[in-house]
């Protein structure tokens, strides 16, 4: 006679609902963290490019002063901003008493920026075009006057300082240059450059750099 029948549990177990979704939720959330930080380092590597893009045209827009200063371009008592008398450099400020920032207008004539000529020279080294208007040709990098300055980037080629190079305007930079006698010191002006520029996230940023000129090398 055979015996009662004896049941035999399976040691094989799985997971449970709740275990698998608790599992996704951690996989997700990984995820989602991974992402994330990859997005920061996308912004951050976009942001210390356009920062030293910022901190190149500042550092260039204050040699320009010295170097007009040095090889008699202009004057010292030029070297202030209007609408006092006889200065070459535009308003630091607006009507409103806000600074005064303008786009990245090339140099005009006196090689200076932030004066009133600025735009009618070609972003272009070495090629200079006035009177846009009236039908000049402007060369790549400048569609109509007055010209923003621009950034030199390679090719179809890959191969940068060929005739394929683009050229990228800066239109989303602004500079302000405000200069202001030293008080208590004669024949003495400090000289402000400042950079304005928004990163993709859209975040105002500043480059400033300051140096103090006077009549003499």
């Amino acid at each position: 006679m055979e015996g009662p029948m004896q049941w035999r549990q399976s040691e094989e177990s799985g997971f449970t609902l709740v275990e698998v979704m608790i599992a996704a939720i951690i996989l997700v959330t990984g995820l989602l963290s991974l992402a994330y930080a990859f997005g920061l380092g996308l912004g951050s590597i976009d942001t210390a490019q356009m920062d030293s893009i910022a901190r190149q045209k500042a550092r260039q827009a204050m040699e320009d002063v010295f170097t007009a200063r040095d090889t008699g371009g202009v004057t010292f008592s030029q070297i202030c901003n209007l609408p006092t008398t006889g200065c070459l450099f535009n308003a630091a400020t607006t009507s409103t008493g806000a600074t005064n920032y303008l786009p990245l207008y090339t140099p005009g004539p006196d090689g200076l920026v932030f004066t009133a000529d600025d735009g009618e020279a070609a972003p272009v080294p070495g090629v200079t075009t006035h009177g846009a208007a009236t039908g000049n040709v402007l060369p790549t990098g400048c569609s109509a006057a007055p010209c923003i300055e621009t950034v030199e980037t390679p090719g179809p080629d890959g191969i940068l300082g060929t005739g394929d190079d683009v050229y990228v305007p800066l239109d989303g930079y602004f500079r302000n240059i405000t200069i202001t006698p030293v008080p208590g010191t004669s024949n003495l002006n400090q000289v402000t450059v400042s950079i304005m520029y928004t990163t993709p996230n859209g975040i105002t940023r500043y480059v400033t750099i300051i140096a103090y000129i006077g009549p003499y090398v």
